[in-house]
């Protein structure tokens, strides 16, 4: 498991994000360091990923602040982001449907000019993710669900993200895919990666954290290590159905 410390790596302050005439997210507070995965939890709607499009530069936030590594990222786009490691699975996969997986998992690796390493990386998440190489010359936009949101983590992880921010990775998927994904956000972490992870399946995202926070109509509720929000009775009544 990657070495905890108290070194913030994102930092969260007072965030209000809002679009439509809707405030979606209400002035919400939350870090993570490095060396962690955390858990953001809450039902639909709740503005899960509302925050995580404000954090990577997709949405423009009307108040408070996202500090990464230290600095304000308020007006940075995802290229600079990515550049410093801040990396976004988006919801939906966003895989290039009309690339092959290997052509997809160089486009992850753009702003690398490591040519050896891009390949070595490559062979790398073939061992992560065996289901993609044997498909590997396979047109992303013919895979299955499960298969696209593997394609998806792998590429965002020939980056090297220092920072892997992860938005329902497993919505739509089987039981026994959810298992699998739920498996590499496992591995990830193990190998060093710090990991920001959205779900609706609380019981899952909550069982691997070491830090999860409710996130209720634009607001965090309860924050707290995983385990114990997971045998929090509020948390179970909410988003168990105990």
């Amino acid at each position: 498991m990657a070495e905890q410390n108290n070194n913030i790596l994102l930092q969260v302050s007072s965030l209000k994000v809002g679009y439509g005439g809707i405030q979606a997210v209400k002035g919400i507070d939350f870090e993570v360091r490095t060396g962690e995965l955390v858990s953001l939890i809450g039902s639909n709607g709740a503005g899960k990923t509302t925050t995580m499009k404000a954090i990577t530069g997709s949405l423009t936030f009307s108040d408070g602040d996202i500090r990464y590594q230290g600095e304000s990222i308020r007006g940075q786009g995802a290229w600079d982001l990515v550049k410093k490691g801040l990396v976004m699975v988006p919801e939906g996969r966003g895989v290039f449907a009309r690339m092959t997986i290997v052509e997809n998992l160089q486009m992850g690796a753009f702003i690398r000019r490591d040519k050896a390493g891009i390949l070595a990386d490559i062979d790398r998440m073939f061992a992560l993710f065996p289901r993609l190489k044997e498909r590997r010359d396979q047109l992303a936009g013919t895979m299955s669900g499960g298969e696209q949101q593997m394609l998806a983590m792998a590429r965002a992880l020939m980056s090297q993200p220092k920072l892997l921010l992860l938005d329902e990775p497993s919505m739509g998927l089987s039981p026994i895919m959810v298992d699998k994904i739920f498996e590499v956000v496992r591995d990830v972490y193990a190998q060093g990666v710090t990991v920001l992870l959205v779900e609706q399946n609380a019981s899952r995202a909550l069982a691997i954290a070491n830090r999860g926070y409710v996130m209720e109509s634009g607001i965090i509720t309860m924050t707290g290590p995983g385990k114990e929000l997971l045998s929090d009775p509020k948390v179970r009544a909410a988003y168990l159905g105990e």
